[in-house]
C-alpha cells in the first residue's frame, strides 16, 4: 500500500509514466504502480488534464499494472481498494494544486511518445494480443486479436471494425468442413465467484494450459453470438482461406475486460451433428489493449 504521505509524489509518478510501454516501473512494487497510474488516470478525468491519446494511453497503462500486479499475487479485492483509494484521493485534490500541475506535466511528456503509437502489441503467458489504432471508413478490419491455433482448429479473436466503432468477433476455420450454426462465449461467473480458478496443481502459472484456467463446471456466464455470416478474407486467421465470423454483444467485451489476465475464456461452436467445439482464449491484457484502442493517437 502507497504510503498516504506520497500520494503525489511527482518523482515517482515520473518513474511510472517513463515505463509506459512496461507493466511495472523498476524497483516499484506492481501495487504500488497500479495505484499511481490509478490516480493519475482519475485525476486526468475529473480535471481535463491530458488529451484523449494520452488519457487512454495512461488508462491501457493503468490496465497492464493492474495485470502484473495480479500475477505478482496481489489479492482482487486488494486492488480493487487500492483503485478505490486512488479515486478517493484524485477527487480529493484540487485539479489545480501545484502537485498535481507538476504530476500531469511529468505524465504528459513521459507519454507523448506512447500515445502516437499506431499498433501495439501486449505479451500473455501463452499467447499474445495485438493492437491496432488505425481508423478507417471503408472497411471492417482487426483492432485487437490474439490468433489460436488448437488441434486443427484455428481461431482469430478479438475487436474488430469500421470508423472506430468495435465488435466482439470470433472468425474460424475448423479441420472439418462442417459448418457451425451457432457460438457463446463461455467464462467464470464475476458475480459468483471471488476471484479466477487457476488449476495448477504444483505447475507455474505461466505455463499453464489455458483449460485449466477456466472453472470445470462453473459458475459460469455466458455471451450468444448475435450475428453469423462467412468470413471476408480481411478478417480470416494467417492462412485461411474460408471461415465463419460471429459477433458477439457488447456486454461479452465488457466482462471479458473485468476477469484476471492470468484466466482463459471459452468459445464453444456448435454443429449440426450435434458436436461442439471449444477453443480457448488467454484473456491476458485484453483490457490494457482496449484502452490503448480509446483514442485515436495525436
Amino acid at each position: 500500500m502507497p504510503h498516504p504521505g506520497s500520494l503525489f509524489n511527482p518523482s515517482a509518478l515520473m518513474l511510472a509514466a517513463l515505463v509506459g510501454l512496461s507493466p511495472t516501473a523498476a524497483g516499484s512494487a506492481p501495487a504500488d504502480v497500479y495505484y499511481e497510474r490509478s490516480l493519475m488516470a482519475e485525476a486526468g478525468t475529473r480535471c481535463g488534464l491530458f488529451a484523449p491519446p494520452v488519457q487512454s494511453a495512461l488508462v491501457s497503462a493503468r490496465e497492464q499494472a493492474r495485470g502484473a500486479a495480479l500475477r505478482a499475487g496481489s489479492p482482487p479485492r486488494d486492488l480493487q481498494a487500492t483503485f478505490e483509494r486512488a479515486r478517493a484521493r484524485a477527487r480529493s485534490v484540487a485539479c489545480d494544486s501545484p502537485d498535481i500541475v507538476l504530476a500531469a506535466q511529468r505524465v504528459r511528456t513521459a507519454f507523448e511518445g506512447y500515445a502516437r503509437l499506431i499498433r501495439l502489441d501486449f505479451p500473455g503467458d501463452l499467447y499474445s494480443w495485438k493492437a491496432d489504432r488505425s481508423v478507417s471508413a471503408q472497411k471492417v478490419f482487426w483492432r485487437l486479436t490474439q490468433d489460436v491455433q488448437q488441434g486443427g482448429d484455428q481461431m482469430r479473436f478479438g475487436l474488430a471494425g469500421r470508423g472506430g466503432a468495435d465488435s466482439l468477433m470470433a472468425v474460424a476455420q475448423f479441420s472439418s468442413a462442417e459448418a457451425p450454426y451457432a457460438a457463446r462465449i463461455v467464462m467464470r461467473n464475476r458475480s459468483q465467484t471471488t476471484g479466477a480458478y487457476l488449476d495448477s496443481r504444483g505447475e507455474s502459472l505461466r505455463t499453464l494450459p489455458l483449460p485449466r484456467r477456466l472453472p470445470k463446471s462453473g459458475p459460469y456466464e455466458g455471451y450468444v453470438a448475435e450475428a453469423r455470416s462467412p468470413a471476408g478474407t480481411d478478417l480470416l486467421p494467417q492462412g485461411a482461406r474460408a471461415g465463419w465470423a460471429f459477433r458477439f454483444p457488447a456486454q461479452a467485451a465488457a466482462a471479458m475486460a473485468d476477469l484476471d489476465p492470468r484466466e482463459s475464456i471459452q468459445v464453444e461452436f456448435q454443429f449440426g451433428s450435434g458436436s461442439t467445439r471449444k477453443i480457448y482464449v488467454e484473456v491476458g491484457d485484453f483490457a490494457a489493449g482496449r484502452a490503448f484502442l480509446a483514442a485515436r493517437p495525436g
